[in-house]
């Protein structure tokens, strides 16, 4: 059966992260072509070098009073840290603008790259990606922009399609610059699958992410805790239920978060390995991570299922006293029955006591009776058994009439007993549950007929407490 990602407590690993984007502050002519011409190591594949256009002498000018050293841009990058820098920002696109305008400014081809970067770069300062978004596609769409430099733009284009939610648009950028870059970098590999998932391209997304972990680890380094976060998700999604725990296996190993424990022994609980998912919750609720009450209470299941039930009754118990776990009828049943498996009597009692408090039925007045009768208080099993019989709402009265039963007859009160186990007898829904009682009304009659024997004598027994 399909697992969903909820279910197994993995939904929310699956995210588009910030984008950290880069744009180059506009200084020069030069400054939003591509550095890697100057480098010996080329940056991109099949990137035939041309002769390095140039900005005109009237352009140049233009563009210096808006990025040049007493610029507008200059001004607001050189403002203390909390001074509103928008005025300035602004008065640069006004002056932008008047550029586009003009058609003797910058009117080549290359010249035209140059406004649209400086202008791409304001609206970018001004939190406007949208309007950024608009020059940097010109700039990839124009013949006048350095191959290297409209590589380098088509990047940053498509990490601002990507924050506006414009996936499709933005992995097809993304794909031309990877097929041409020589080398693409783990947070680009880690962008291009997560926009793989969004658009449900799942085996490429996948295919990104097995590429990346295993660039990463060709290296040495250690791969990105998203690759395997995005990877647990997609192979879940794919029901391969061993790669998931492969990978959280990792990120509990070089991502220790809380979360991710979690995940992996939600894992485990879903392939029974119910061992491993008590370690792991184990784990957890050593390092006071369990916060929620479902949480606590599942673990303490988990302890009652693997038969340990006083694991169980402390965890409940801490639950209650961290105010984790509600303080109700239902909780303090459960603490009863578990410190009742550890067979640690009191505590039992007080939990049923206290659970009566909460909804005193006939049930937990039943169980309250059998317990007094395992403490070898007779007198108060007995009473509790009389208002469990009167409370009514039992799950097996048989078994409340056999507690009222033996009580009467520790306390020497055959007759009485013989009544008890006779509405257990007639309670009772099953032919073994009818043996039980039987063979005590034999021995209720036979030990009470022994005591009238040694009375008739003279002898000194003990007579009904009651």
């Amino acid at each position: 059966m399909t697992r969903t990602l909820k279910s197994l407590g993995l939904a929310g690993i699956v995210f588009l992260l910030p984008l950290l984007i880069s744009v180059v502050y506009p200084t020069s002519d030069h400054a939003f072509s591509a550095n890697a011409a100057e480098k010996k190591e080329p940056k991109y594949k099949d990137v035939k070098t041309r002769k390095r256009a140039s900005v005109g002498k009237t352009c140049s000018k233009a563009l210096d009073r808006v990025r040049g050293e007493k610029s507008p841009i200059a001004e607001a990058g050189d403002a203390e840290e909390g001074v509103d820098v928008t005025p300035f920002f602004l008065e640069a696109k006004e002056m932008l603008e008047d550029i586009e305008k003009s058609s003797k400014k910058c009117s080549s081809a290359y010249e035209e790259t140059q406004v649209w970067s400086t202008m791409g770069y304001v609206y970018f300062a001004l939190d406007d990606i949208p309007g950024a978004a608009i020059y940097y596609r010109k700039i990839v769409d124009s013949d006048g922009a350095e191959p290297e430099f409209r590589l380098d733009t088509r990047l940053t284009l498509g990490q601002f399609y990507a924050a506006m939610e414009k996936y499709e648009m933005a992995i097809e950028q993304y794909e031309i610059w990877a097929e041409a870059a020589f080398v693409v970098g783990a947070q680009e590999r880690l962008t291009m699958a997560q926009l793989y998932y969004q658009l449900e391209r799942k085996d490429d997304s996948l295919r990104s992410v097995k590429l990346g972990i295993s660039e990463a680890e060709a290296k040495g380094i250690l791969p990105k805790e998203s690759f395997w976060a995005l990877g647990t998700a997609l192979y879940n999604e794919k029901n391969q239920m061993d790669k998931v725990i492969d990978y959280l296996e990792k990120l509990v190993t070089h991502y220790p978060k809380w979360k991710y424990w979690k995940q992996l022994g939600g894992m485990f609980g879903a392939q029974e390995r119910m061992t491993d998912q008590l370690v792991a919750y184990e784990v957890i609720y050593l390092n006071g991570e369990l916060t929620k009450e479902s949480d606590v209470l599942a673990m303490a299941y988990m302890y009652l299922g693997a038969e340990v039930p006083y694991r169980a009754a402390k965890i409940i118990e801490k639950g209650i006293k961290d105010k984790i776990v509600e303080k109700n009828f239902k909780h303090y049943d459960l603490l009863g029955k578990s410190w009742f498996l550890a067979q640690h009597i009191p505590q039992a009692l007080t939990s049923y006591e206290t659970a009566s408090k909460y909804s005193d039925n006939g049930e937990i007045q039943y169980l309250i009776g059998s317990t007094y009768l395992d403490l070898g208080q007779d007198m108060m099993a007995y009473k509790a058994s009389l208002k469990a019989e009167k409370k009514g709402g039992i799950k097996k009265p048989n078994a409340n009439y056999a507690t009222m039963g033996n009580a009467l007859l520790n306390m020497h009160c055959y007759k009485d007993a013989v009544k008890a186990f006779n509405k257990a007898i007639k309670s009772a829904k099953t032919k073994r549950d009818k043996r039980y009682p039987a063979q005590w009304i034999k021995f209720a009659n036979y030990e009470g007929d022994r005591m009238q024997r040694l009375r008739d004598v003279g002898a000194k027994v003990p007579s009904c407490a009651v």
